[in-house]
């Protein structure tokens, strides 16, 4: 029997913050979305197993408890739907945010009304409800399976634009339930009331709290934390207000102030993003641990075999149904859409607002509906979660998506201006360093990090060696470039060893080994006779990896080979040229009638969206 009384409150609220924080600790432990062991969590404590959470574990206070826990998670991921980042992903995600999330939609409603007999209204509320997939449960998703910058562009902006559009939709159906409107025109209505409602709310608090970050000394001292403290407060009374002004409104009106704050230019800004991601972590332990509390187990059983069905309808039919669909004449390769297909996790907006619906619907006396809303959208978030989020490296890898992993030993200044200019390209870069205070500097600054001696194999080896196309040296000591070389070379057999080399004399023994050598004292003595004799060249080359970008990539499309320089140009970009061809070995610079073969390799140069823009022409599986 759940728990009950206010004598047993806040040892369970303890207790469910306390799992909260575990869970996360788990989940970035073993690379996981967090989601997986906050339902496992809820499970356990549930009735249907120990019993110490359940429906009236918090009297009356549940409801309230999931709406502010709600209004959290949605303004947080509404701060990050930044205009400038909907602007940089490819045309593919505005495909996915409306032509595919309407797939999802329809799609997900009619199997849910035939498969398991639900009332139209019920099964377009859950529809709307799994539309969403979030970047609570994709983002850990894509830290554990780097993807080219393009794939992870789209499924992050696609996850946080539809946690947004996915929560209103839902409020909207579920407030045509209440009132009992089916009506297109009375629907649409209603959408207009709540929607309005909650912009004009929204906006009011948006703009007040900018008018206070921006214009007002909140402390010399604790002006960071006074702006989090603040942000906070309003997120909660734009949700508070709107939805006492109309029931339901309080997700719009949440949904606005995050958009509004988000592209705003607000001081603080990643101090309060942190801070919001830190809040939103611990109410997610409340929101999944209730809706634990409010699933059945015998529910489960009777959705049974049509439930799965359901999940399965959704992940491996609708989903890539809609993605190549979107995607369709986009420059991803196959096996990219077929990842971003069967990775597609439901997670923090489906579970929180079916919670809060499920609670509203049992007071309203439609336990039945109540139950199947939270039965199937459980079933589907476990599905989903703990099949795409626990094998999306092996579906990754099967497919042949992952780029170029590159170990890098050393990360010093060197080791981390290499990684920053790789992964700025889309590599998977790992850098290995001993020094624990050089591992938090790098951590810190964003990087994969393995804390180890990179002369030990088995530390290499936990790096991902193996896998490793390319390793580099890049300490300070050549003694210990030199054995991480041979160790590469002897274990593991990478394509390509990089060594630093800090006094030249040294250089003949990697060259031994066949490993490429970059002189630091040669390197500076080279850059500064650039700098004196070709200043314009080496201006432009500081902009590599920023404004400018040179590229090296074999041929495979068919549009080039067999074809002349002269044929080719008008093929590229603008701002771009083919600088180079090595053939067999040798290098040259292209003449107007020189024709190109398959196998060869172009070193492009130009802009650094032109030159990406080309190496997709060059080379489509690149």
């Amino acid at each position: 029997m759940a728990a009950a009384g206010g004598s047993l409150l806040l040892p369970i609220v303890a207790a469910i913050i306390g799992i909260g924080v575990i869970a996360q600790l788990l989940a970035d432990r073993f690379q996981v979305p967090s989601v997986v062991f906050l339902i496992a969590a809820g499970i356990l404590l549930g009735p249907e197993v120990l019993g110490v959470v359940g429906p009236d574990s918090f009297g009356n206070a549940l409801g309230a408890i999931v709406g502010l826990s709600v209004a959290i998670i949605v303004f947080e991921g509404a701060f990050h739907l930044r205009a400038e980042k909907l602007g940089e992903a490819p045309a593919a995600t505005v495909k996915l945010i409306t032509f595919g999330a309407a797939i999802a939609l329809v799609g997900t409603a009619t199997a849910v009304h035939f498969l398991l007999s639900a009332p139209w209204d019920i099964s377009f509320l859950i529809g709307a409800l799994l539309v969403a997939t979030g970047p609570t449960v994709v983002t850990p998703i894509l830290r554990v399976v780097p993807t080219r910058d393009r794939v992870a562009a789209v499924l992050e902006t696609e996850g946080i634009v539809n946690d947004v559009t996915a929560a209103i939709l839902a409020v909207v159906i579920f407030n045509a339930i209440n009132v009992g409107i089916d009506e297109p025109l009375a629907l649409l209505t209603l959408f207009a009331e709540r929607l309005g409602v909650g912009v004009v709310v929204g906006g009011i608090v948006a703009g007040v709290l900018f008018y206070l970050l921006r214009y007002v000394d909140l402390s010399p001292g604790n002006a960071p934390r006074n702006a989090r403290l603040l942000v906070l407060a309003g997120a909660l009374v734009a949700y508070g207000a709107a939805d006492t002004i109309d029931t339901e409104a309080g997700v719009a009106a949440v949904a606005t102030a995050g958009i509004l704050l988000g592209n705003a230019d607000v001081p603080y800004e990643e101090e309060i993003s942190a801070f919001k991601g830190d809040v939103t972590l611990v109410v997610l332990s409340f929101v999944f641990i209730a809706l634990a509390a409010l699933l059945r187990f015998d529910v489960l059983l009777t959705l049974g075999v049509r439930g799965l069905a359901v999940a399965v309808i959704v992940a491996l039919v609708l989903r890539p149904a809609l993605v190549f669909l979107s995607a369709a004449g986009d420059r991803f390769t196959t096996g990219e859409k077929w990842f971003m297909s069967l990775v597609g996790p439901r997670g923090i907006i489906p579970a929180s607002v079916a919670t809060l619906f499920a609670i509203g619907l049992r007071d309203a006396g439609r336990t039945a509906s109540a139950d199947l809303l939270v039965g199937t959208v459980f079933l589907v978030i476990f599905v989903t979660v703990v099949f795409e989020g626990g094998f999306a490296r092996q579906i990754a890898e099967h497919l042949d998506i992952i780029p170029m992993r590159v170990l890098i030993i050393g990360g010093g200044s060197v080791g981390r201006s290499l990684a920053e200019r790789l992964e700025d390209r889309g590599e998977n870069v790992v850098l290995i360093e001993q020094n624990q205070a050089v591992v938090e500097t790098a951590r810190n600054a964003g990087f994969t990090v393995h804390h180890g001696d990179g002369t030990d194999t088995d530390v290499l080896q936990s790096a991902g060696a193996e896998k490793a196309r390319i390793v580099v040296g890049a300490t300070g000591d050549d003694d210990v470039n030199l054995l991480v070389s041979q160790l590469s070379s002897s274990k593991f057999d990478p394509e390509t060893l990089v060594a630093r080399v800090n006094n030249p004399n040294n250089a003949e023994a990697f060259e031994e080994l066949g490993v490429r050598t970059i002189s630091a004292s040669l390197a500076t003595a080279q850059a500064m006779d650039n700098y004196i004799e070709r200043p314009s060249m080496m201006e432009w080359m500081d902009e590599v990896g920023h404004t400018g970008d040179i590229q090296e990539i074999e041929v495979t499309t068919e549009e080039l080979i067999g074809h002349t320089m002269r044929e080719i140009g008008p093929k590229l970009p603008g701002d771009c040229l083919i600088a180079l061809v090595q053939r067999d070995g040798d290098t040259q610079v292209p003449g107007a009638d020189f024709t190109i073969e398959r196998g060869d390799r172009l070193t492009v140069i130009g802009s650094r969206e032109a030159v990406r823009e080309a190496i997709q022409f060059v080379n489509p599986d690149a």
